[in-house]
């Protein structure tokens, strides 16, 4: 077969930005650079028209075509998607992609190599069968230099940089030893690309990418977050992108620029982005598939554009149960799948002191297996709402689930995150093909739950013990803390130590709640603020003593658990004791005896160098007994 044939002038045609060209070019050398853990691997090709030669850099994605040997030294190939780069006044070539045609036994003509802004180098440095050495990065010339610091051979001609032929030159003597090496300096104006930077796909941006616009929508955004720090307070949020080839990409801003931009950026709006800086993805907060993200400045535009088809509203990844349950805690992954059952929505307290609301469904599909959805804040009101309304009417929907946070707590479930995203009966292949299967036979199949909390067909399944099992069984002495459900009637409640009193102040956007001391004066001391405030706050530290029909044990209840219990504030109740010790004499007698589900947290902890098994509460409800006689019936 006759080997192709290189494009003419096609180099100069490259660094003069013709885009459309699609030439065939010969690589006369490949070589990996950023090999080390903390840098991305990427390659860097020296590529010939049989006349010059021209260094690039290959896109990340195409690193498998090398890694593979499908690309390699004197490869011939047409570049069918390529950018062309000025940085620090040195052209680079960006290959996104391209066809290996054929392999060349040896180089074709006799290339020159090219410098940075697109001139020709010294024509007597042929490459002539072998790699050339490249100069710096971009593709400069750097002339053969004899041990003596000149030239070792007559340069026929030159051209400068404003294209001029430089007279011609005689041959060199030798210098001395001793002899200085000459200075070459630039010549002729440089060239610099001042038009508008044309669209580029979000998989072609990288860092060498310097001038770029990317059309793409806003798929999720997080909320306006604070946060402090040794260099103080400061605000940030993000929010992700996608383009109509399916790249993502996240957009993070902070401080100033998140207060322009929070505003601006509306979920599912189509948008020109441009001006922005990229680096690394820090993955431990970035799920995206995208080794880069977009840093905003204060130059960074984001502006509204006409609807676009092609730009699709989502894309999903989507997992079965049965592989959510082998997934590790707190990794992120797309699920679709039929709900069953949604909770009521509860609210509780947060370790910041805050309150916000809890609520749970069951989602099952065709790996018959169900897995448990936590829904936190606006979901609970919004899709949550939604979706009980949808189940109450008698409807089983769809739930398609973008960026659903692993837990496994209390076996494996999913929750909810701010970039999370809820679509509800969506027009998706899957959602259409799963509805199909949940009419036809999957209503009445069976289906185990990954959650311990969760229900599969409706029923409840928990990990109950009685409180014997706690000790009998060893529960907490693991690696890993224990957690499971006991059903208990409350003994005895601690009343001389209930709560502590805690600092107020807000660190970032949570409650400090370190333990403050009373000055005297009236005043309260914060060590880990260092600051005196003039009033405290009151947390719950509750010890309570409960008893089934196998033993008694103690449980510890913290803020959230021992406020749910309780069904008054800490300072509330420390103030009944105070002022009104019948009334909180009253309230205390009024949760003694009283029949609980308790779901625990048990571990054994070492405390004054005794290893003691601490049984915390999660959650503590008030026994239903219609739905208790239902599971005791089922267990029978």
């Amino acid at each position: 077969m006759a080997q192709p044939s290189l494009t003419p002038n096609a180099i100069v045609a490259l660094l003069g930005g013709d885009l459309e060209l699609r030439p065939i070019v010969q690589v006369l050398d490949v070589k990996q650079i950023g090999s080390n853990q903390n840098v991305q691997e990427r390659y860097r090709l020296v590529l010939s028209d049989g006349t010059a030669v021209q260094q690039a850099m290959l896109a990340t994605q195409l690193n498998e075509v090398v890694k593979n040997g499908t690309l390699m030294k004197s490869s011939i190939v047409k570049l069918q998607e390529y950018i062309c780069n000025t940085v620090k006044d040195r052209k680079i070539v960006i290959v996104l992609n391209l066809d290996v045609l054929a392999e060349a036994t040896s180089f074709g003509g006799r290339p020159t190599e090219t410098n940075s802004l697109g001139g020709r180098a010294a024509e007597g440095s042929s490459i002539g069968g072998r790699t050339p050495e490249p100069g710096s990065f971009g593709g400069q010339a750097t002339p053969a230099v004899s041990p003596y610091g000149r030239p070792a051979e007559a340069r026929r001609e030159t051209i400068a940089y404003g294209g001029r032929p430089a007279e011609s030159m005689g041959s060199y003597a030798p210098n001395p030893p001793y002899g200085p090496p000459p200075t070459y300096t630039n010549r002729g104006p440089i060239a610099r690309n001042e038009g508008p930077p044309g669209l580029v796909p979000i998989a072609a941006l990288n860092p060498y990418h310097g001038r770029w616009t990317i059309k793409a929508r806003i798929t999720s955004k997080s909320d306006l977050r604070r946060f402090n720090n040794a260099r103080g307070d400061g605000r940030v949020f993000s929010f992700d992108l996608l383009d109509a080839e399916g790249g993502e990409i996240r957009v993070t801003c902070f401080n100033n620029v998140a207060d322009e931009f929070y505003e601006r950026a509306q979920v599912g709006r189509l948008y020109m982005v441009s001006k922005g800086s990229l680096r690394a993805a820090q993955k431990q907060f970035n799920h995206l598939k995208n080794d880069w993200e977009i840093m905003f400045e204060k130059d960074s535009v984001l502006d509204p554009c006409p609807e676009d088809s092609s730009v699709p509203q989502q894309v999903f990844d989507f997992k079965q149960v049965s592989e959510i349950e082998n997934l590790p805690n707190n990794a992120m992954v797309d699920a679709i799948g039929v709900v069953v059952g949604v909770n009521q929505t509860t609210t509780i307290m947060r370790k910041n002191g805050t309150e916000t609301q809890r609520r749970t469904l069951q989602l099952r599909d065709r790996s018959g297996k169900s897995v448990e959805i936590t829904m936190w804040g606006n979901f609970c009101t919004q899709e949550g709402q939604h979706l009980q309304e949808l189940c109450d009417s008698g409807q089983s929907p769809i739930l398609a689930i973008k960026a659903g946070r692993v837990s496994d707590f209390s076996g494996k479930s999913l929750g909810t995150i701010s970039s999370t995203r809820f679509q509800i009966n969506p027009d998706h292949p899957e959602a259409r093909s799963l509805q199909l299967w949940f009419e036809r036979e999957g209503r009445h199949a069976q289906a185990q739950s990954i959650s311990r909390e969760g229900a599969g067909g409706g029923g409840r399944t928990e990990n109950r013990k009685t409180v014997s099992q706690i000790k009998d069984e060893g529960l907490g002495r693991s690696e890993k803390p224990d957690f499971v459900t006991i059903r208990a009637t409350i003994h005895f409640i601690k009343t001389d130590s209930f709560c502590y009193t805690a600092c107020p102040l807000q660190i970032g956007d949570r409650q400090c709640s370190k333990k403050v001391t009373n000055n005297g004066d009236g005043t309260w001391r914060c060590e880990r603020c260092d600051r005196t405030v003039p009033e405290c706050d009151y947390r719950y530290m509750l010890s309570i003593q409960v008893m089934d029909h196998t033993g008694a044990t103690w449980l510890t209840g913290f803020q959230e658990a021992a406020e749910e219990l309780l069904g008054v504030k800490a300072k509330d109740l420390f103030m009944w004791k105070q002022e009104d010790n019948g009334r909180f004499l009253d309230h205390i007698a009024s949760i003694q005896f009283t029949q609980h589900h308790f779901k625990v947290r048990i571990k054994e902890e070492s405390f004054n160098d005794e290893q003691r098994v601490k049984v915390n509460i999660q959650r503590a409800e008030k026994l239903d007994f219609v739905a208790e006689s239902k599971y005791m019936i089922d267990a029978i």
